[in-house]
């Protein structure tokens, strides 16, 4: 069992407050969907640009964050700080794990736990979306057999790399806050050097990614497989986000 949340203290919005949202994707590829679903447009130049729009009564800006616990957590003190934000999600894929769900299944969950400390934050609902399940943080990638069979029979049913650092900002600052995932792979079943395969930013790596397929041909089509999932999973994703957005 999770130890005692330490989230319980974050106010839930009435759904008719939450006007302005905050969306935080780690890689521009899960943020090129909710930009299409939602016609958000750019505004500046540099790495951290911002994207606006608005979805029925509700005004959307969103970025990226990178990949990992710290480029997260950044990421959210600095959109916080530039933005009036009344909510925050958190969109993009996960891993998926045990029989609970399938590649492309939408993952909202009712708790995210921090995988180093063991703190658990639940989600603020959101939308009409049912949340369900677990979901853990880690800047690890997790391979073992030993350690999936665990997560498993902890309950967890997805794993990502950012949203616990995410939450624990949001609590701190008293932000509600949402993740809405979705599937694009197994966790366990992918080999841990495909991590070079995109930079911190989370933008592909095509040189690395020239000399994985030079020297791995025979993963070639798990590489197109995952690319695939991944941007289905990332659709999926958006699509729910913009329409829970809708219902607010």
């Amino acid at each position: 069992m999770p130890p005692a949340t330490t989230g319980a203290d974050v106010p839930t919005p009435r759904s008719q407050s939450v006007l302005r949202i905050g969306v935080l994707a780690p890689m521009p590829s899960e943020l090129r969907p909710l930009i299409r679903a939602a016609s958000l447009r750019p505004e500046g130049f540099d790495k951290s640009r911002l994207y606006r729009g608005r979805v029925g009564n509700v005004t959307i800006v969103a970025t990226t964050t990178g990949i990992g616990t710290s480029a997260a957590a950044q990421a959210a003190e600095h959109l916080l700080d530039s933005e009036p934000v009344d909510h925050l999600i958190v969109v993009g894929i996960a891993g998926g794990v045990g029989p609970a769900v399938t590649i492309g299944d939408v993952v909202v969950p009712e708790l995210v736990i921090d995988g180093v400390s063991g703190q658990t934050y639940p989600p603020a609902p959101f939308g009409g979306l049912r949340a369900a399940g677990l979901l853990e943080t880690s800047d690890e990638f997790i391979a073992e057999p030993d350690r999936v069979a665990r997560l498993v029979a902890r309950g967890v049913i997805a794993v990502d790399m950012e949203t616990s650092s995410i939450a624990a900002v949001c609590v701190r600052r008293k932000c509600p806050w949402s993740v809405v995932r979705a599937i694009s792979d197994r966790v366990g079943e992918l080999p841990i050097d495909i991590l070079g395969l995109v930079k911190p930013d989370g933008s592909p790596n095509f040189r690395a990614a020239a000399h994985y397929i030079l020297t791995h041909p025979g993963r070639l089509p798990a590489l197109m497989t995952l690319a695939r999932d991944s941007g289905r999973a990332a659709k999926a994703a958006a699509t729910a986000t913009v329409r829970a957005c809708g219902q607010l």
